[in-house]
């Protein structure tokens, strides 16, 4: 004890400390910095819910997660009673409720959805949280339990979700666009991009189609490309980084700080720093994507936004890291944040056969995946960015717009979706290269596909040779027993792992 601290300061911190512990849980699991505004006044998603009277077991059909602490005592009886009576929930009562499910949203319980004054917000839980499935389960969808926070929820339909809204319109910006700019050509799964005098019919037409917006996936940018990405874990993130497949971010405060200032409530693009910030992305096409959302905002009767600048500082410079649109949340909770992702311990790896493990591990540490990947699992990532010429041989751009350094030209191959997350969004904004930053090998046993533009549908495929040299990834094991080693080595990843 050091002759200037006492006994009570030692109390003082220690409070502290679990005082930020307990901030940096709520702010992962409840934050909105005032989203809420976004998305029950334009995007209307509780009355989209309410209109389209989903109940609560369509709700977990589509991979939604509820907290049974959550429930109040009513409804946790109700709903033991109708499980016991058949397990399935297919004649309960409650689970198939219209006026159930705003109930069990306006309680909370809805992992990833904030209630906030009588409207509905997002949190970073919805993708990051699953339930453990102790009090329901539905097959290939979502569950109802005690909160497992920082695993990826894979089976969530996000576009299905979105598309349930009354304004689905207003979430253009995260949507494959067709843009005059672009002289009509569109990157993404879709056939066509959506316009601003696209219908709300045509958008959720786009949203709810697997095929342009699949199951367990986001689209973290506001790009103009239909470009979602998987769900990713959010444990030991002291591990991870840098953030986003194209390792834009080298913080995670940062990174978060941007989901708060631009994903959960795309109308702070229309500030500014916002309009700034997507013009020195995508130039032309950028002002024409701002130009179009705020004639979508005022076409369908959107008022009051951008709805998080009240809850936000206006500060730095539009494109630096910190504040890529000038703004930035509460610094106390995004640090709270960081420290509470740092702590979330990942699931124990799956261990199948002990000696295929082993014969799996010495194959990964002899045939070249160290030279981008960690055998030690508890060690951090490997910060770097692989050009796109190692990680996608097949990768033969067009140029479709210059623009100005550190920025590459935006750069897109016709032949695949793979780099069509780096075509306008990538780390040359931080004067790195254009390519893929390195993932946590940490659960896998429960991801569902592989790679992040979802290409690859198991392990084995990953590995085997029949996708090609010219594959993503092209690092294949040629025989079906070393690859059924290495999977069993790689499911059976976590932080223990040597």
């Amino acid at each position: 004890m050091s002759p200037m601290s006492g006994p009570s300061d030692q109390g003082m911190a220690v409070r502290q400390k679990m005082g930020d512990a307990n901030l940096g849980r709520d702010v992962f699991r409840f934050e909105t910095f005032g989203n809420e505004g976004f998305w029950t006044d334009a995007v209307r998603l509780p009355a989209g819910i309410k209109q389209a009277k989903v109940t609560p077991l369509q709700a977990l059909e589509l991979g939604v997660q509820i907290d049974s602490d959550m429930l109040d005592a009513s409804i946790k009886a109700e709903l033991a009673s109708d499980l016991r009576a058949d397990p399935t929930g297919r004649t309960s009562k409650l689970l198939n409720d219209p006026e159930a499910t705003g109930k069990i949203i306006m309680a909370g319980a809805v992992i990833g959805m904030s209630p906030k004054n009588g409207k509905v917000g997002t949190s970073c839980a919805l993708c990051h949280t699953m339930s453990d499935a102790s009090v329901f389960k539905v097959p290939q969808g979502g569950s109802i339990g005690h909160r497992l926070d920082g695993k990826a929820n894979h089976e969530l339909n996000l576009g299905k979700i979105f598309a349930t809204a009354a304004n689905t319109r207003a979430l253009y910006t995260g949507a494959q666009l067709q843009l005059a700019a672009n002289k009509g050509k569109t990157l993404g799964r879709a056939p066509h991009g959506l316009t601003a005098n696209s219908t709300e019919a045509e958008f959720d037409a786009y949203f709810s189609n697997p095929r342009y917006y699949p199951i367990g996936m986001f689209d973290d940018t506001f790009d103009g490309n239909g470009d979602p990405m998987h769900n990713t874990p959010l444990f030991r993130q002291d591990l991870a980084g840098p953030y986003g497949s194209e390792g834009l971010v080298t913080k995670i405060d940062d990174f978060s700080n941007l989901v708060f200032t631009t994903l959960f409530d795309p109308t702070m693009l229309t500030t500014p720093g916002g309009r700034a910030f997507v013009h020195k992305l995508a130039g032309a096409a950028g002002d024409e994507i701002i130009d179009s959302y705020v004639k979508i905002l005022a076409d369908t009767g959107v008022t009051g936004y951008p709805y998080v600048r009240p809850q936000a500082r206006e500060m730095g410079k539009p494109g630096d890291l910190a504040t890529p649109i000038g703004f930035r949340v509460d610094e106390r909770k995004l640090i709270a944040m960081n420290a509470y992702l740092s702590g979330l311990q990942a699931p124990a790896g799956m261990s199948e056969d002990r000696q295929a493990i082993l014969r799996g591990r010495e194959a990964f540490r002899t045939v070249g995946c160290t030279g981008c990947h960690n055998l030690d699992q508890g060690r951090p990532v490997p910060a770097t960015i692989h050009p796109m010429a190692t990680i996608f041989p097949g990768d033969k751009p067009m140029v479709l717009a210059e623009r100005e350094p550190p920025l590459n030209p935006v750069l897109d191959t016709e032949s695949s979706f793979f780099d069509d997350k780096m075509a306008v969004v990538n780390a040359s904004l931080r004067g790195e290269k254009r390519g893929v930053a390195m993932p946590l090998l940490l659960d896998l046993a429960r991801k569902p596909s592989y790679l992040h533009d979802d290409s690859v549908k198991s392990l084995d495929e990953l590995l085997s040779l029949s996708r090609g040299n010219l594959a993503p990834h092209p690092f294949f094991l040629k025989d079906a027993a070393p690859r059924a080693d290495m999977i069993a080595y790689l499911r059976s990843l976590d932080t223990n792992s040597h």
